[in-house]
């Protein structure tokens, strides 16, 4: 077989990954642009969400070689709840990156009357490519179960080449407790557990210097842990 020349195996496995993409896509469309639908009907969680991240962030200056204040990444913004509720707070310059179209156009019109400063980016981060060496933190967050692993690893590599020395990238997600990782068909999701999140952010090149769990959330949902994460 050339060398160009895909198997029926590899063929299969792209047709898997694209129905993957496209199935979350559709369900997105389908979500109404406000917090409630961002949260999947938890909206009561995020004034509790975004103070947890204000206290991580708070640590991540604590420590000896902490990054810049300048610029800052929303991955997988939506309709820029985080943006507007706590990196605003933070950083004079924020981006936003978000596929669906409907939510950046959301984003946009909340975004206006405020002093917002930064881009907008409606793409995929399974797509995105960060300017070099602009950010000092990237804070992804509740995304990453929409990447395959491969693209998962991939994104994080092109994020390095985004931050400024001493720059961040921030993960924050729903982790499995079963130690499996769990498939929500509805809107073509899945949660890893802890180990597979560590093991990917180690195959991208990165190292974990700081680790939190999220507090005070519903005893019922997935446990929600933040990592601060550097170029190795």
């Amino acid at each position: 077989m050339d060398s160009d020349t895909k198997s029926g195996f590899d063929n299969e496995v792209d047709s898997k990954e694209s129905a993957f993409y496209l199935d979350a896509a559709k369900y997105w469309e389908q979500v109404p642009p406000t917090v409630d639908g961002m949260l999947g009907g938890l909206s009561s969680i995020s004034d509790i969400d975004l103070k947890g991240s204000q206290r991580f962030l708070n640590s991540i200056y604590q420590l000896v070689e902490c990054p810049g204040k300048e610029r800052a990444l929303d991955g997988g913004a939506g309709i820029g709840r985080i943006t507007q509720g706590f990196l605003m707070k933070n950083f004079p310059v924020v981006d936003l990156v978000e596929q669906d179209r409907h939510f950046l156009e959301e984003a946009k019109k909340s975004l206006k009357p405020t002093n917002h400063r930064g881009q907008f980016f409606n793409i995929g981060l399974q797509k995105f490519t960060p300017e070099n060496c602009v950010y000092d933190i990237m804070w992804v967050q509740w995304v990453l179960g929409h990447l395959t692993d491969e693209d998962l690893i991939s994104f994080l590599r092109r994020c390095k080449l985004g931050l400024k020395p001493r720059g961040l990238i921030v993960l924050k997600e729903n982790l499995t407790s079963s130690g499996e990782v769990e498939m929500d068909n509805t809107d073509s999701s899945v949660t890893r557990p802890h180990a597979l999140v560590v093991e990917l952010i180690k195959k991208a090149g990165l190292r974990i210097i700081k680790e939190q769990k999220q507090q005070r959330f519903p005893s019922d949902l997935y446990e929600v842990r933040m990592f601060a994460i550097q170029p190795v």
